[in-house]
Parts: structure tokens; sequence; C-alpha cells
């Protein structure tokens, strides 16, 4: 037997795995365009649509930011900077598709079809808050990190099973990429080929940690290496990047090919939540680099070349997401206060024994407070 080749090079197995996964990008920061291969066939008219939802969901974010500090609605995660791998990923969903999101996901969420007061419920915990339509196709957002993986692999399951014509998709953050949740579902989604996407938004930190303390991988797309499931690496910074990656990752799906695992280089622009300071693990200099790369930025530019954006468009949708958190604020203060007796009633379908004896309880002290 030769033994010509036969070297065991364990380095350069580990150099070949970064090599292994190219980066894409469609808009430079400036707004050109650099990769006419992968830039989407959109029309003038869903150009001007993805560019509105970008800019409602920045507005949603200050305003929602200003609404946490005023104590008017609890902790919120901000999403400024991460516009891109969250609207434009879930723009190029189609009809039926199901999403699965996480805590800093709801401006998403919402584009996918959740009344805003029922997110602003749920950021204030009112159980109301997880009363969705019937045909709403999405989770609640999921506060466990990367939880919801296994979650959103068994409906995609489910959809396969019943021969549906749609995906599923996640978003997660990259502390999710440690999480035993994450390996068991991109492993049992590649398993059984179900039509899963699964975007990861790697803004550099889980809460404090930088990913190079969370993983000696390269990349995180190398990850979905051992599931046996592509996986690609992306500007998530560029919404028409994001949006290529995923609609032919959904495509891919569709085609009965199985799951495809996206990791979107990304920044969150604030701080984890609004109870954390990244100043004290980051710094004013990275900050700036990554500002220069806004979404919002490259977008407008690219329209305005076009001649399809302008500032009064752009103050339009900034007016209305305006008007409509101030409907949403003044709705959820007309709900009625949570009590802890309609809490207990929505823990089980049927409660147990010692349940019941508390339902019993606090019924009495609420009727007793009442009178």
């Amino acid at each position: 037997m030769s033994k010509k080749n036969n070297k065991l090079d364990l380095d350069s197995l580990v150099q070949g795995y970064e090599k292994a996964f190219p980066f894409y990008q469609v808009l430079a920061p400036t707004g050109e365009v650099v990769n006419t291969d992968l830039e989407p066939k959109l029309s003038d008219e869903e150009l001007t649509e993805l560019m509105r939802r970008l800019v409602w969901a920045s507005t949603y974010d200050k305003r929602v930011t200003l609404l946490n500090r005023q104590g008017a609605l609890g902790n919120y995660a901000p999403g400024g900077g991460q516009e891109a791998s969250q609207i434009a990923t879930q723009y190029a969903l189609g009809e039926g598709d199901f999403f699965a999101g996480t805590y800093r996901d709801l401006a998403p969420l919402i584009l996918h079809g959740l009344p805003l007061e029922k997110a602003f419920l749920w950021y204030k915990g009112h159980m109301k808050g997880n009363e969705f339509p019937e045909d709403f196709q999405a989770y609640a957002p999921q506060v466990i990190v990367g939880g919801h993986i296994t979650h959103a692999m068994g409906v995609a399951f489910g959809m396969k099973k019943r021969n549906k014509k749609n995906i599923v998709m996640s978003l997660s953050g990259d502390g999710a990429t440690s999480q035993g949740d994450f390996y068991e579902g991109i492993n049992f989604a590649g398993v059984y080929n179900v039509p899963y996407v699964a975007v990861v938004q790697n803004n550099g930190y889980g809460i404090s940690v930088p990913v190079e303390q969370q993983t000696h991988a390269k990349t995180l797309a190398q990850k979905a290496v051992a599931a046996g499931i592509p996986g690609i690496q992306v500007d998530g910074m560029d919404p028409l990047a994001m949006y290529a990656a995923v609609s032919i990752a959904r495509e891919h799906a569709l085609a009965g090919k199985g799951p495809v695992l996206i990791e979107a280089l990304t920044y969150r622009f604030g701080p984890h939540t609004m109870s954390d300071d990244p100043t004290r693990y980051r710094l004013d200099e990275e900050l700036g680099e990554w500002e220069k790369k806004d979404p919002l930025v490259r977008m407008r530019k690219y329209l305005e070349d076009k001649g399809l954006w302008s500032e009064e468009q752009e103050e339009e949708v900034v007016e209305t997401c305006k008007q409509e958190i101030k409907e949403a604020v003044a709705a959820i203060g007309q709900v009625e206060k949570q009590k802890v007796s309609d809490f207990l009633k929505n823990m089980y379908d049927v409660s147990p024994q010692n349940i019941q004896e508390q339902i019993a309880e606090y019924e009495e002290r609420e009727m007793n407070d009442n009178e």
C-alpha cells in the first residue's frame, strides 16, 4: 500500500475549514453593487417596500427604546444595526412560511403579522401577549437561548410530513450555537431532510462574551458540516445579500434538498438589553467601524441612485411608525390587568389538584379586593 500523500496534517485541516466558507455580499457599505450575480431580481416596488420595512424597524427600535426608558414597557433588547439580518430575511419568506425568533426579533415578528398591541403586551409580561391569531405562522419570541431551534425543526418536520410547500426560518444569535439545542436541531433537521433555514445573527457578542471566547471555530457557518447540511457566511449588514441568501436557501429547502445554515455577520449598535452597559466590554472605535456599514445607509444610497427613494418617503414611514406605536400604547392601556388566577388557569389544559387549589385561593382574594 502506498504511503504517498498520506501525511496527517491537522493544522491544514483547521485552516481549510475557514477557507471553505466564502463571504457573500451584494452591496458595499457605500451602496455600490459588488456582486451582480447575487443581486436579487426585485421589482422597483419590491425594493421600495423592503426599504420601507427597514426604516420602519429602525424607527420602531428607537421608539421602543424610549418607551422602555420611560417605564412604559418592560426590558427591551435593541435591534439597531441588525435590520438587514432581521427584516430582509423575513421579507424573503413566502405566504404560509413559519417564523421562529428570539426576544430581539420582535420587529420581524410584527412584520410577519403579529399585531403591534400583542408585541407590547408581551414586553409587559401580560399573558395576552402570547395569545396569537389562529392563522399566525410563528412562535412567541424565545427567551431561552437556542431553545427555539428544536421547535423550528419540529415544525419543519411537520410541514414535510403534510407535504406543505413552505419552510420554517429561525433567527438566533451567535450564543445559540454554543447550546445543545442548536446542535440537536440542525442534526435532526439534516437527518430528516426538512425544509428549514436557520439564520444565525453573529453580532460578535453573546451578551458581553466575544465570539472567539465562545467557540474555537473560525466561522459559525462551518458548524453545519457536522450536520451534513450547507452552511454559508453572508454580510449581515447588507439587506440585498441577506434577502438573496434566504431566498436561495428557501428554494433549496422547497426542492426537497433539506435545511441550510446561514451565518449573518452583523452588529448591534446598542446594548444587549436596556439593563446592559456595552461600554464595559467593547470600544467606541469598534462601534464606529461597524456604524460605517449601517444597512440603512447602503440601501438608501442604492435606491437613491435608482431614483426610488427620497427623504420625503422616509419621513412618511417614520411618522407612520410613530403613530402606530402611539395607538398601540393607548390600546394596551385599556387591557384589563392580569390576574394571578387567570395566569394559573392558562398554565395547564387540565390543572392538577395543587394548581386548582391555588386558583380557588387567588379567585377568593381577587373577589375580596374588588369589594
